[in-house]
């Protein structure tokens, strides 16, 4: 989640961000603050519209995976989204970027085993695509791997590799905050041979 300090996010071209990180737990609060982050304690189990006040964005990129039982899945990567997007909108938060999972789209197509967790991811972007909020949602396939910070970004990323690294995806989803290009709309991602900011401008 993050908030800018003073104008409003479609105007700010330079923003100073001031960034809070949902955790779970305590022992979690020394991670956020070490990248720079103020943790905020809560749980997308809970009621979550304290932990938004005063934000002017938020950025949803909790998941459960898709080896976790449906259970877990459907509350935190179809519930847990949902509520947060609801909390956004009696806030008056207007906007919103979600990271996704290649495939949501089409979840009744997904390989033995990811049905139900592609189906929870697609609930939810179709509830944030309702929602009238300032979407933006970023379908990727993650990796470990190190960041390189170049990207290719299109409506359909049709490469034989279409993963991205986690830090690359980072950037991604807060450069997206401020860039008009993305807003209200559902792009995939993957590394490739344009800087970041450049990628997402030509969308």
């Amino acid at each position: 989640m993050e908030r800018q300090e003073g104008r409003s996010f479609r105007n700010y071209k330079n923003p100073q961000m001031t960034v809070y990180g949902m955790i779970r737990k305590e022992e979690q609060a020394q991670t956020i603050k070490a990248l720079g982050g103020h943790p905020i304690l809560a749980d997308l189990g809970g009621n979550v519209d304290k932990a938004v006040d005063n934000m002017e964005a938020l950025i949803f990129a909790a998941g459960s995976g898709p080896k976790t039982g449906p259970d877990k899945t459907t509350a935190v990567d179809k519930n847990g989204a949902i509520k947060l997007v609801d909390a956004a909108k009696k806030k008056g938060i207007e906007r919103f970027v979600m990271l996704s999972s290649v495939g949501s789209d089409y979840p009744e197509q997904a390989q033995e085993g990811m049905h139900h967790y592609l189906e929870a991811k697609h609930d939810a972007d179709e509830h944030l695509k309702a929602s009238g909020l300032t979407y933006t949602i970023v379908p990727v396939a993650l990796t470990n791997e190190q960041a390189i910070g170049k990207i290719f970004a299109d409506e359909k990323v049709d490469h034989t590799d279409n993963s991205i690294p986690r830090a690359d995806v980072a950037a991604v989803l807060a450069k997206s905050i401020t860039e008009e290009k993305t807003f209200n709309k559902t792009f995939e991602i993957s590394s490739g041979t344009l800087p970041i900011k450049e990628a997402l401008h030509n969308i």
